[in-house]
């Protein structure tokens, strides 16, 4: 699903409305890096669009193309942080876990950049003073999943797209945390104690 393009500014006139949406939902979302078809998936715009518009951000200085994907740049933040974005989708509280302090959070989110699991395909990584925000969206787009981590804690949330199925969010956000599990479980390591499943107003306590 495209956001709203009619941003209320373009910084240089060869850049249209599109790019300016592209932007918008970066801005959005937070995003230091992210991947050509994350945002193509989370967008629901058609490849050859997206490229020229990425060719022109990457050409004003905004976005640099990485190996891993893209990156925004100094300008790009400066630009954002000065302008008002439209309003953001609202976040579903899927998950909850307390994490014990055994790996550094940025090694956590290091082995979970990129990765694929599930129907979960990875879209980009967002971080600021609070902590490290790790972002997936699901093959058809409906579903967009984010994992924060901040000190001590994981919270997962899910933004319902064009897909309005909760049970789908709460399977893909059980597929994300059976993995971050994982990761903690390999030998030396202490994996999360538990984690809380919100259910509209309730929660419910299971154990890892």
């Amino acid at each position: 699903m495209l956001v709203d393009a009619e941003w209320p500014y373009v910084p240089d006139s060869s850049l249209s409305q599109w790019d300016t949406g592209v932007l918008d939902l970066i801005g959005q979302e937070g995003l230091a890096r992210f991947t050509f078809d994350g945002l193509k998936r989370r967008l629901g715009v058609h490849p050859e669009t997206l490229s020229r518009a990425m060719d022109r951000l990457e050409d004003q200085g905004l976005l640099e193309k990485h190996v891993d994907g893209y990156r925004v740049t100094s300008k790009a933040r400066e630009l954002l942080s000065a302008q008002p974005l439209s309003v953001k989708e609202p976040s579903v509280p899927l998950l909850q876990t307390l994490l014990l302090p055994d790996i550094p959070l940025k090694q956590v989110a290091s082995e979970l950049t990129g990765k694929w699991f599930g129907t979960l395909r990875w879209l980009g990584y967002a971080e600021n003073g609070e902590g490290i925000v790790l972002k997936w969206i699901t093959e058809d787009g409906g579903i967009q999943v984010d994992a924060i981590f901040l000190d001590g804690s994981l919270n997962i949330e899910a933004k319902l797209l064009s897909e309005k199925n909760l049970n789908a969010a709460l399977m893909a956000s059980y597929q994300l945390i059976g993995h971050i599990s994982r990761l903690y479980s390999r030998p030396g390591r202490i994996k999360p104690v538990a984690y809380y499943t919100y259910f509209g107003s309730d929660f419910a306590l299971g154990w890892m």
